[in-house]
């Protein structure tokens, strides 16, 4: 069992993809693809199956991983000690879902690249509900999550700021025209994020109220739920800053309806078992950064 062979396991289980652990480590795909073939020969297991076109690690691959990931971090460590630490190189891996992808982490991807351009950052889009299980599976270092206050003891949770949820329809709509909204008025479809955590925080706000003439269409993202809302499919129910633009231009207008006790972050965490290197640190710095200056926007 080789070093090379253990880093290329851990890239290509981290990108899920030969063609891109490739890329990022400089070699051609089929010598990927012969190392994780020399090395589940060598383990008489699968690491990896191959559904089609999805690559996905195996049970046996993803025990395997566990195991290897600290020996491997012991070795970064080690590497960085004799680095220079203001020029960083390596290979970051972000996971976070299609929201805060889109809407959070490319302001903080821009300083972080601008600040070490040698580092190579890895982005992977995971829904809410699977991202802690990333962090213990060791296929990411960072992941950034849309959910109320999280309390782990596997993990170092830290929230960053909160987010505001509004209720958005179409001009034209007819609740669009009320300037005051009554608990009888909620009837009708609401359309919310597949899988989204706070669905569950959504459906307590409105319990508390009373209203329970509510129906629920799922979708696999935010644009989807805009669109509907834009052409007259009732009601999104979305954070504020994914909807920026469409209120602005006035293609959908917030509904006054306050859930004054629904409280969602954007968290960053990581395993508190991990160790932390120069690069994830100033990541997290980056991170922190970029959220407060978020945070004093929301305030002005």
């Amino acid at each position: 069992m080789e070093l090379r062979q253990l880093n290329t396991f851990r890239m290509v289980a981290s990108t899920l993809n030969f063609s891109r652990a490739a890329e990022v480590l400089n070699y051609v795909p089929s010598n990927v693809t012969m190392q994780i073939k020399a090395l589940e020969e060598e383990l008489g297991v699968r690491l990896f199956d191959r559904l089609g076109k999805q690559l996905v690690l195996t049970t046996a691959g993803k025990r395997f991983l566990t195991h290897i990931q600290s020996a491997l971090d012991k070795l970064d460590e080690a590497r960085s000690v004799v680095h220079d630490k203001e020029n960083l190189s390596g290979t970051l891996t972000i996971s976070a879902n299609e929201v805060l992808c889109a809407y959070r982490l490319p302001a903080i991807f821009k300083l972080f690249r601008s600040r070490h351009p040698g580092v190579r950052l890895i982005f992977r889009s995971v829904p809410n509900q699977e991202l802690k299980q990333t962090l213990f599976d060791g296929t990411a270092d960072v992941v950034f999550m849309l959910d109320e206050t999280i309390l782990s003891t596997r993990l170092t949770v830290e929230p960053l700021l909160e987010e505001t949820f509004r209720l958005f329809v179409a001009p034209d709509h007819p609740l669009a025209k009320q300037p005051v909204l009554q608990q009888e008025d909620f009837h009708g479809e609401v359309l919310h994020e597949k899988g989204c955590t706070y669905r569950t925080m959504f459906d307590r706000s409105f319990e508390k109220k009373g209203i329970d003439s509510i129906t629920y269409l799922e979708f696999q993202n935010a644009e989807a739920i805009k669109q509907c809302a834009i052409s007259g499919i009732g009601i999104a129910f979305l954070p504020e800053i994914t909807v920026e633009a469409e209120v602005e231009r006035g293609d959908l207008v917030a509904l006054p309806w306050q859930l004054s006790d629904l409280h969602v972050y954007t968290h960053m965490a990581w395993h508190k078992e991990k160790w932390l290197s120069p690069i994830i640190l100033s990541f997290i710095e980056a991170a922190r950064e970029v959220s407060a200056i978020a945070e004093e926007n929301k305030t002005v």
